[in-house]
């Protein structure tokens, strides 16, 4: 009997298909895989778990204010070195660096648009920016926006997220958070609103002047909030932290913090605030 042997053909090596770099962002939370378009397109939160990832400075913007109403206030000011700042990289080099990462100028961008009936001061801080430290362009921008929402008499919004004052400007980054305080100060004593919405994460000196500040303080879900975050306070206190601390949920029961509202509900909530507080621009519409 003869036996056919099978011919052995040889195989071709299995094709590695390429995936286009950013085509996918693994959650964090849950580890799902989201397709980053999607992502983008649900205002950058997880649709399995919720979860929020941080949403840059003109996505927030477009997110809160009516469509083309948006004007932007001192887009042109930039950050200098003036101390000279020495270390391991200089300031200026950091300085390039991120603006041709983001397209950003800076931290902060500032100006007025329209949520829902009422003409608003905006001011919305960009994490990828340096952390969004403060320094003396941030600081002067806050001012510069709530002294015109003082003089025009209207409700001042902040949105802020970041790891503090920008520690290559030393002293002129602290002094900041004496400028913006008293210009909110000033902006109460006309009996104006000024609603703060802390994002993840909000920090240090940002947290210690504008941002803890407002009449109303809203803070988006699982945002971490705090002075100084939870490991220096655990190292410092030699004593187990609750389970959650520095959550925005977390403060809330605590009452340091109004109000927790998921990122979609934020435009609706800010609406209902302003139609309480404010008179519409329109006065017809009343």
């Amino acid at each position: 009997m003869v036996v056919a042997k099978k011919s052995k053909v040889p195989k071709s090596p299995a094709k590695k298909v390429e995936i286009p770099e950013g085509l996918w962002t693994k959650c964090k939370s849950c580890g799902e895989a989201i397709y980053s378009r999607e992502l983008d397109q649900n205002l950058r939160i997880c649709p399995k778990c919720g979860f929020h990832f941080p949403l840059g400075a003109w996505q927030r913007i477009a997110s809160l204010v009516e469509q083309g109403s948006f004007q932007e206030m001192d887009s042109e000011m930039v950050s200098v070195d003036a101390l000279h700042f020495t270390g391991v990289a200089s300031y200026v080099d950091k300085l390039r660096e991120n603006r041709e990462e983001t397209g950003l100028k800076e931290a902060v961008i500032t100006g007025t648009g329209m949520i829902g009936q009422h003409v608003v001061g905006l001011a919305v801080m960009d994490f990828r920016f340096l952390g969004a430290s403060m320094g003396s362009v941030v600081g002067e921008k806050i001012t510069r926006v709530i002294e015109r929402s003082t003089a025009e008499r209207m409700a001042c919004i902040i949105v802020s997220a970041s790891g503090g004052a920008r520690m290559y400007e030393g002293m002129l980054s602290l002094m900041q958070m004496v400028k913006t305080s008293a210009a909110l100060s000033r902006h109460a004593a006309a009996r104006l609103p000024y609603l703060s919405v802390l994002t993840h994460p909000t920090y240090a000196g940002v947290m210690a002047s504008y941002a803890s500040l407002g009449d109303i303080i809203l803070a988006e879900p699982g945002a971490m909030i705090g002075f100084a975050g939870p490991r220096v306070i655990k190292d410092t206190t030699q004593s187990e932290l609750p389970r959650g601390f520095q959550t925005a949920e977390f403060l809330m029961d605590h009452g340091l913090i109004d109000m927790v509202v998921p990122r979609k509900q934020l435009k609706p909530t800010l609406v209902r605030l302003l139609d309480y507080l404010m008179r519409p621009a329109n006065p017809a519409a009343s």
